[in-house]
C-alpha cells in the first residue's frame, strides 16, 4: 500500500538526517496521500543508519495506524494537526536543529534581515506562544499543533512555511515531504545567519518591505522570474 509515499518520506527522512539538522533521532518527515486521507510518518526513535521504506508507518488523518509494525514518531499528531488545517501542504519536517533551536529557547522570532531570507520566507519567521501546563498534560503533541495553527490565524502557511514552537524547536512544511526537508535547510540557514547578525549589530533592522517583496516574489507566485520554464 502507498509504496511511493513511502519511497518518498522514507528518502526524505534521510536527506534530512544526511543534511546535518538532525542529531541521534532528534527529527521526522511526513508526506500525505489526500485522495487516501492518510500519511506516511518516520517511526519512533528508529535510528536513521537502520531506517528502511518498509519501516515507513501509515496513518489516518485521524490518528489510526493503517500499515506498519512499528510506532510512529511521538510528533505525529503535530503533524496530522498540520495536514488537517494547512491543507495545501505535502509534506512536514520537524528537527532539533541547533540555531533554530536557540531562537525558539530564547523564545524568538527569527527577523528577515536580508535577502536571503527573503528569498524563501516572506517576512518573519513567527514564534507560537508556549504551551500551558494543562495543554502539556492533556495532549502534548495534538496541542503543539494546535499553537502553531492559532499562531497562523492570519498567516499564509505556503509564504511561510515555518514556524518555531517556543521553547521546542522548527516545524517546516511544503508541496511534498521533500520540499518540507529544504524548508528545514534553509531555516536553519536563515536562523544562523540571523544569530550572527545580532552578535555583529545588535541593533540591525529588518530590511524593508519593498525589498522584501522583490526578493520573495521573484522566486515564488505567479510573477515568479526564478529558474527555468517548465517544458
Amino acid at each position: 500500500m502507498l509504496e511511493k509515499l513511502k519511497e518518498q518520506v522514507w528518502m526524505a527522512n534521510l536527506n534530512l538526517h544526511r543534511s546535518g539538522l538532525v542529531t541521534l533521532t532528534w527529527g521526522n518527515v511526513s508526506g500525505i496521500d489526500r485522495d487516501k486521507a492518510v500519511i506516511a510518518m518516520k517511526p519512533s526513535g528508529v535510528p536513521y543508519a537502520e531506517l528502511r521504506r518498509e519501516h515507513m508507518v501509515i496513518v489516518s488523518l485521524d490518528g489510526k495506524v493503517v500499515e506498519g509494525d512499528l510506532r510512529p514518531s511521538s510528533d505525529t499528531a503535530t503533524h496530522l494537526v498540520l495536514y488537517r488545517h494547512f491543507t495545501s501542504i505535502g509534506g512536514v519536517a520537524h528537527t532539533h536543529s541547533v540555531h533554530a533551536v536557540m531562537f525558539a529557547q530564547s523564545r524568538r522570532e527569527i527577523p528577515c534581515f536580508g535577502t536571503t531570507h527573503a528569498d524563501h520566507f516572506f517576512g518573519t519567521v513567527p514564534l507560537t506562544r508556549m504551551l500551558t501546563s494543562n495543554e502539556v498534560k492533556k495532549d502534548y503533541a495534538n496541542n503543539t499543533g494546535r499553537v502553531i495553527v492559532e499562531r497562523f490565524k492570519e498567516l499564509d502557511p505556503v509564504a511561510m512555511p515555518a514556524v518555531i514552537v517556543a521553547g521546542h524547536g522548527p516545524f517546516t512544511w511544503g508541496k511534498d515531504a521533500a520540499d518540507a526537508v529544504a524548508n528545514s535547510i534553509a531555516l536553519e540557514a536563515v536562523a544562523e545567519m540571523a544569530l550572527g547578525t545580532e552578535l555583529l549589530n545588535r541593533k540591525t533592522a529588518a530590511i524593508p518591505q519593498y525589498l522584501l517583496d522583490k526578493h520573495y516574489c521573484r522566486k515564488h507566485g505567479p510573477t515568479a522570474t526564478y529558474g527555468q520554464k517548465h517544458r
